[in-house]
């Protein structure tokens, strides 16, 4: 699922079942959306690597967000690589954001420098 916010490029969130068994594991830790609610982390793991915290998910997200319950959006710059239709997408700027970049994808976009308080 395709998930927009104002001034973010889209995060995309998967169901679980779409991770290789074993990728997810539960990771400490919390943080809060204003818009989804409270968000739990993963740590996503690929043979030997782990990107940690690389993934997020809100068992009950706010009212309007209902879809997104237990799926999982992934930091695509904490990735090797992320793509959208064989694209390879840019990350969005910034360790808290975890937008998703694509061609067709105009911004500006928090983040960047001097974006803090958009």
């Amino acid at each position: 699922m395709r998930v927009l916010e104002t001034s973010h490029p889209p995060a995309y969130y998967l169901p679980p079942e779409a991770f290789v068994a074993g990728a997810l594991v539960p990771a400490a830790g919390s943080t809060f959306c204003e818009f989804k609610g409270r968000a739990a982390y993963y740590d996503i793991v690929g043979g030997s690597a782990v990107a940690p915290r690389a993934g997020w998910y809100y068992l009950e997200p706010s009212r309007g967000f209902d879809a997104i319950a237990g799926f999982v959006s992934v930091y695509p710059g904490r990735m090797d690589r992320c793509t959208v239709d064989g694209e390879t997408v840019t990350p969005q700027e910034g360790d808290f954001y975890g937008g998703w970049i694509t061609a067709n994808i105009v911004g500006p976009f928090k983040g960047s420098a001097g974006s803090w308080g958009w």
